[in-house]
């Protein structure tokens, strides 16, 4: 359900947009990010310096990257890519970066603006620049992994059918 006010920060909008976007659910995308995301905010108090926050910055980057790497391989494992298959893998794998990249560059764009000088119009626009990344990094996504569910036998689109539907639906009654 979508409200006209966002009661939440930026952050969890990126992180669901994120989750969407790469097609594998809330529970395979939001989970391993959250800590990246709080490691960029447990800077001490004290400790505001450029010098820090940039440190902090680079923490929570390099951990969002290699949860994604994780999340990659972890699929790659998930859905017994075969030799054959790989070069329709890395397709799917470099969309998810792509997407990943993208969604990422809004974050940093939306976060060079402190929150008190962006308008209530202003900031529902920046919400439709997400929604909008969001449906062309899922149209990408979608593309790639045709390419390679149309190359799976039948056995490794059952699994990959499974994949989806234990990621995609996780925690929702309406699917069990």
């Amino acid at each position: 359900m979508m409200t006209l006010t966002r009661p939440f920060p930026l952050s969890t909008t990126f992180l669901r947009a994120t989750a969407v976007t790469a097609l594998f659910g809330v529970a395979m995308l939001v989970s391993p990010l959250m800590p990246a995301n709080a490691d960029a905010s447990a800077t001490a108090p004290g400790d505001a310096s450029p010098a820090a926050a940039s440190r902090s910055a680079a923490k929570s980057a390099a951990t969002k990257q290699e949860s994604l790497e994780d999340r990659i391989n972890s699929l790659h494992r998930s859905l017994k890519i075969t030799a054959d298959e790989e070069p329709a893998w890395t397709a799917v794998a470099q969309t998810m970066r792509d997407n990943d990249a993208a969604m990422e560059t809004l974050v940093e764009a939306k976060n060079a603006e402190p929150m008190q000088k962006i308008s209530a119009v202003d900031d529902l626009k920046i919400y439709e620049g997400f929604t909008q990344a969001h449906d062309e990094g899922l149209k990408k996504l979608i593309a790639s992994f045709e390419t390679l569910y149309a190359a799976m036998p039948d056995a490794q689109k059952a699994i990959a059918d499974q994949v989806f539907q234990q990621y995609g639906h996780k925690g929702n009654p309406a699917h069990k």
